[in-house]
């Protein structure tokens, strides 16, 4: 059976920003409604310090059946390899038969932003035009042009714990963006934002409560383990929280399960996951000094979504490459 592969550069082609977002719109009202199976994120332990990571899910509108599949080694780049490096397979729905194949980096990447982009858009105030980004890093480009998609961003201000790192990051980057990029020395100046986009490795917050400003809206990106964090107890019993799947953030989520272990907030913190927001089973905003926060996890429905517009748009313009599998 033809096994169609597409590259990295070939998805970034395919798959634009603002078209990733009305992807990810998709994605997150079918997980909201339960017409996507997820058994969950399968994380094994390497040697070393990595983790392979599986992530499997069917979607029911269309019998797509797929996965992503991700290595992280963390001393891969000092062999100036990636530290991630995976794909995203899709299988034919009648046969089983492998189907597609993808880079996951790239996908990852991608809809990650734009789901982020989608709760902002629906969270953010509509007057919101600052975005402080915690974090220098691929994710902090990707949040810098996605949130850009769906809200009018004057200045974007950059903050890493290694500053030389945020000021590479504005020199590299001041031409992708018609706001004034701007790298800053204390996160507190990268939290004084309408929006703030935490995307870091950080283990421990690096993002106080007490600097967010009223009414602003923070996504949370970067903890993914039940023991990590971005943001501290105080500013997240300050905010009004909304996730990406209420079951995973109950189980993965650290910046919501360590302050729940310290009894300031309790499990139904949460407010609501995006898709019900965009069905309008929850309340997003509430008045334009509340605080609001989005959680993302990372699904296998938003990998699957998006896989399946890159193929389809891939085979419409005969880009890629097809080769006869098994």
């Amino acid at each position: 059976m033809p096994l169609l592969i597409v590259n990295a550069s070939e998805t970034r082609e395919l798959l634009p920003m603002p078209d990733c977002v009305a992807v990810m719109e998709r994605a997150m009202r079918a997980v909201s409604c339960g017409t996507v199976v997820m058994p969950g994120r399968e994380v094994t332990p390497l040697q070393g310090g990595g983790h392979l990571f599986v992530m499997p899910g069917a979607l029911s509108e269309d019998g797509t059946l797929g996965a992503k599949i991700l290595s992280e080694l963390p001393a891969n780049p000092g062999a100036g390899r990636p530290a991630v490096q995976g794909f995203v397979t899709l299988f034919d729905a009648l046969t089983g038969a492998p189907a597609a194949l993808l880079d996951g980096v790239e996908i990852t990447r991608l809809r990650t932003a734009a789901a982020s982009a989608l709760a902002t858009r629906e969270l953010a105030r509509g007057d919101a035009n600052s975005h402080g980004i915690m974090g220098a890093g691929a994710q902090a480009a990707a949040h810098m042009e996605a949130v850009s998609c769906v809200r009018s961003i004057r200045e974007v201000r950059i903050w890493a714990r290694d500053p030389d790192k945020a000021r590479r990051f504005v020199a590299s980057h001041r031409d992708k963006t018609d706001a004034e990029l701007v790298p800053v020395n204390d996160p507190a100046d990268a939290a004084a934002c309408d929006i703030v986009s935490t995307v870091t490795g950080a283990t421990s917050p690096v993002l106080q409560g007490d600097w967010l400003r009223p009414g602003c809206h923070v996504n949370l990106v970067g903890a993914h383990r039940p023991d990590y964090r971005e943001i501290d107890s105080t500013g997240m019993a300050r905010a009004a929280l909304f996730v990406d799947s209420r079951e995973a953030a109950l189980k993965e989520a650290g910046d919501l399960l360590l302050p729940l272990s310290e009894g300031l907030v309790t499990a139904e913190h949460i407010r609501g996951e995006i898709g019900e927001v965009l069905s309008g089973d929850a309340q997003g905003r509430v008045g334009g000094g509340q605080v609001t926060a989005y959680k993302s996890l990372g699904l296998a429905a938003q990998d699957l979504f998006a896989a399946v517009f890159v193929i389809e748009a891939a085979r419409a313009a005969g880009k890629g490459r097809t080769v006869e599998f098994p």
